[in-house]
């Protein structure tokens, strides 16, 4: 059976690169049946925190990718790394290292300086002799001298290193914790991990790896290194990019379905295809389709794709991840028009759900002032006499529908003589305080007649006002 892992190291924030990297194997394991792993990589006793582990939970939890097993924690398997340590030295497979760090330094220095690459040599690998005084020995692996480590990657083809390129790498600290290329190993091991999905940073830890395998004797997985996320500029993706913490981009409106449709476009395709659905998702990808080339992001691109999202998500979706960001602007969406109606009506043109929010507030609260812009261009003296009219036909409607509100509105500019847009535009002002709102009619349906009715009169109030201070 297929299993895959999602393994991110709690030193700081989930972010985009991270969570594409879950996503394909999440999408990977779904596809074939499988299970997906959660493991919290904690070794590094310095830098993981909590409060890092609560943002890749709540992060994966929003964005929906559920994990089969897990959460593991490398902090709480430390005695089974002991053990198999241990088994490494009893094998002869690992020894105790007694250079100092100025002694590393300095060999690396005499290797630079002769034109070599910077690398331990070795020179303990076989030592018999007394062990020197006041050193706390690192452990290391005897990594084969000769022969080439050949990755069978699904992303990057065939890669081929030879062993005279690696050195004997330290698989446990002087502190005798283990350091992350034994304890990964180990991990993916023990859990049956049949498909490693990562970074192509790890790839030059692949060989090293693959060499622990065969040394435990363990049966290896296939690995798939995916292509780095670039910014714009072509450098690797940073906070200035938009590398944040995922959960910004949940803060910032963006559906967790929208993000992962951006996401899974990051580096693999499906015909011309652009919106996917999180099941079209899991049926159509393809871990062999994956580009071997760098993804380069795109923020504008990323909108694009959340405004489609918002447009055809399901309308109790929306509305279950708009409400939190009505009820932050402080409104009560208990009072007022239906929200499903609301949401409906201002899905259109949003790209976030932030927007749609900012776009919702005229629906539940009244206005204190008209947006400075739209009323000096469409709250004139002219404007008057068509709000009055529109106004005296909508306290009369008995019948307060789209239709019958279109009706009166086209029914003013007929008597009037006017263009639509001579009564439609100061009318949109009027009952949303702006210029922008979705089409009129609709708009002024949910707001409701009294509260149309009310906001017109205030409309007309500042329009003589301002004749009078003309």
């Amino acid at each position: 059976m297929v299993k895959t892992r999602f393994a991110p190291s709690p030193t700081g924030y989930l972010h985009i690169g991270g969570v594409r990297t879950a996503l394909y194997s999440w999408l990977y394991a779904k596809q074939k049946g499988g299970d997906f792993i959660l493991r919290i990589e904690d070794t590094d006793l310095e830098r993981s925190t909590q409060e890092s582990v609560d943002v890749i939970m709540e992060g994966m939890e929003w964005l929906g990718l559920s994990h089969s097993e897990g959460p593991y924690y490398q902090t709480q398997r430390f005695d089974r790394y002991k053990v198999v340590i241990q088994q490494l030295l009893d094998n002869d497979l690992a020894y105790y290292c007694y250079a100092t760090p100025e002694e590393l330094d300095a060999m690396r220095e005499q290797q630079r300086e002769r034109g070599e690459k910077p690398r331990y040599d070795g020179r303990y690998r076989d030592f018999k002799g007394t062990p020197p005084e006041g050193v706390k020995p690192v452990i290391r692996f005897k990594n084969p001298l000769d022969g080439d480590v050949v990755i069978d990657d699904i992303v990057k083809g065939k890669v081929t290193v030879s062993n005279k390129e690696l050195d004997d790498l330290i698989i446990a600290r002087s502190d005798g914790t283990p350091t992350y290329n034994l304890t990964v190993v180990v991990d993916d091991w023990d859990m049956n991990v049949t498909h490693v999905i990562r970074g192509d940073d790890h790839l030059n830890n692949t060989p090293r790896q693959i060499n622990l395998y065969h040394a435990l004797g363990a049966s290896l997985p296939r690995f798939a290194h995916i292509p780095m996320v670039l910014g714009p500029d072509g450098s690797r993706l940073s906070k200035r990019h938009g590398a944040v913490s995922v959960l910004q981009y949940k803060e910032e409106g963006f559906l967790p379905e929208a993000l992962l449709n951006y996401l899974v476009r990051l580096g693999w395709s499906y015909k011309d295809q652009e919106v996917f659905t999180i099941d079209e998702m899991v049926e159509y990808f393809d871990l062999e389709k994956v580009n071997s080339a760098p993804s380069t992001f795109n923020v504008e691109k990323l909108l694009w794709i959340n405004q489609q999202h918002i447009q055809n998500t399901g309308i109790d979706n929306l509305v279950k991840n708009l409400t939190p960001f009505m009820e932050a602007k402080g409104l009560n969406i208990a009072q007022g028009p239906d929200i499903s109606k609301v949401a409906d009506l201002l899905r259109e043109r949003a790209k976030t759900l932030v927007e749609m929010a900012n776009g919702a507030v005229y629906f539940y609260q009244d206005y204190e002032t008209f947006d400075d812009d739209a009323a000096k261009k469409h709250l004139r003296g002219v404007a008057e006499e068509p709000l009055r009219n529109v106004q005296e036909k909508f306290a009369a409607l008995s019948d307060w529908s789209k239709e019958a509100i279109h009706h009166a509105i086209e029914t003013t500019a007929t008597e009037l003589d006017v263009g639509m847009g001579k009564v439609g535009m100061p009318l949109r002002v009027a009952i949303t305080g702006g210029g922008q709102s979705p089409s009129i009619d609709a708009t002024a349906e949910l707001i409701g007649q009294q509260r149309c009715v009310d906001r017109i009169s205030l409309a007309i109030e500042y329009i003589q006002q301002r004749m009078k201070d003309a």
